[in-house]
């Protein structure tokens, strides 16, 4: 049994990045392989589209409106849900074999955003960061970047590798925008689950979706399995906190990766669900650009 709820039946193939704008209270998500980004208004239970010309990995809002987005061909800007396309920064890797993944901004408003590598024989999915019309290379060893987040004080950053079922740790200097002193916060067994998106509540507890594990856990700052959630899913994708009171934590799921018999048990997979918790998330930070 599971506490949580369908809050959007979105049916995606692969659902991915939920994220609260306490603004207007919205929930966006995205479907990366139906190049979809969308915008649920919690108040008046409509739900929006846009589609593009490829896949959208992450985004964040713009502090001053808008969105900051990775595709798979580089980053772009957009006004609103509907704009054009803004390029900010092309990708330099082959397009073939990466595309851009999980991300999200930092509190200085830095959008940091990490690469795939799909034959997954190399270690060569990225974390990229762009501030002020610039990118920065911030680390190079993943198959698939998954699950960055950060420590309500800004001094921790955390980031995942799903298929080496990895989190790790970071030094964050807030200040100057580095990552250093990388070490594993957590490394998961095989076979019950990989680490996906991730966020980071009030208390400095870690919330990571497990992949192909049916699951979101709540991780102490010390690396400690807290407490587990079931999904009516078996591929939870990423976690989000939001909310009037910013207490609710929304979990986007993956459709695609369902068998037959899967879909039978989970109709409701490739949708966002929703659980009320007793701790409150943080608000997402903006890009400042």
């Amino acid at each position: 049994m599971t506490d949580m709820q369908c809050a959007v039946d979105a049916q995606a193939k692969l659902a991915e990045c939920p994220r609260w704008d306490e603004r207007t209270q919205t929930l966006y998500f995205v479907d990366i392989d139906s190049f979809i980004l969308y915008a649920y208004n919690t108040k008046t239970k409509k739900l929006t589209s846009r589609e593009f010309d490829e896949e959208i990995g992450c985004f964040s809002l713009v502090e001053n409106g808008g969105f900051i987005a990775a595709f798979r061909s580089g980053v772009y800007t957009f006004e609103h849900i509907n704009a054009d396309l803004k390029p900010y920064w092309l990708a330099t890797y082959d397009q073939r074999t990466t595309r851009f993944n999980d991300g999200r901004c930092d509190a200085k408003g830095r959008f940091l955003a990490g690469t795939m590598y799909s034959p997954k024989d190399a270690f060569k999915g990225a974390l990229h960061q762009f501030s002020g019309g610039k990118e920065n290379l911030i680390d190079q060893a993943a198959w698939t970047s998954n699950g960055l987040a950060f420590s309500p004080d800004n001094t921790i950053m955390y980031y995942s590798d799903t298929p080496n079922h990895v989190v790790y740790q970071f030094d964050y200097d807030l200040e100057n925008g580095t990552a250093s002193n990388k070490r594993v916060f957590i490394q998961f067994p095989h076979g019950n689950g990989r680490p996906d998106g991730a966020a980071v509540d009030s208390d400095g507890n870690y919330w990571s979706a497990l992949y192909q594990g049916q699951r979101v856990v709540k991780i102490s700052p010390q690396g400690e399995i807290l407490e587990e959630y079931l999904v009516p899913a078996t591929y939870p994708t990423m976690v989000a906190f939001g909310g009037p009171e910013m207490t609710t934590l929304f979990v986007s799921t993956c459709r695609g990766a369902q068998t037959d018999e899967e879909l039978k048990q989970f109709p409701q997979a490739g949708g966002i669900f929703a659980l009320e918790t007793n701790v409150k998330g943080q608000i997402e930070p903006r890009f400042a650009g």
